[in-house]
């Protein structure tokens, strides 16, 4: 009992920076898919990609046959994608903090099957698979 009245402070800080590790793997981040699991829904067909990175880091590489629409202008442009309702949405950003984002505009928006490329195009050229400029 000593021990604890006496480091309270040390104890309190290693509390505390124990939450803020773990604080991230607790918030809900929508749904996700992996590299291989974005290439099989892909191949699948009827799949739109939605890279939501500015156009400047769309330009430097992006997916095949991706549609950008950066993450700030996706709210008002959203009917540019209504007909792809019914299909498998993956977004796709940097390294998969805006694609998260965005799948949440797009399950209020009704997009009952939007998932973000988890990673981003960051662990996608890593893996060794393409992109095209």
């Amino acid at each position: 009992m000593n021990f604890i009245s006496d480091n309270l402070f040390l104890l309190a800080i290693a509390l505390i920076s124990g939450g803020a590790l773990l604080l991230p793997s607790l918030q809900r981040r929508g749904a996700r898919v992996s590299q291989l699991q974005a290439t099989q829904k892909i191949n699948q067909g009827k799949t739109l990609i939605l890279d939501v990175r500015s156009a400047e880091e769309f330009a430097s590489g992006h997916l095949a046959n991706a549609k950008n629409i950066p993450l700030g202008e996706l709210e008002s442009r959203i009917k540019e994608i209504e007909k792809s309702k019914a299909h498998t949405v993956i977004t796709v950003c940097a390294k998969g903090m805006r694609s998260s984002s965005a799948v949440n505009i797009l399950n209020k928006a009704g997009f009952e099957q939007a998932f973000s490329l988890d990673g981003g195009v960051a662990a996608w050229q890593s893996q060794g698979l393409p992109t095209v400029k």
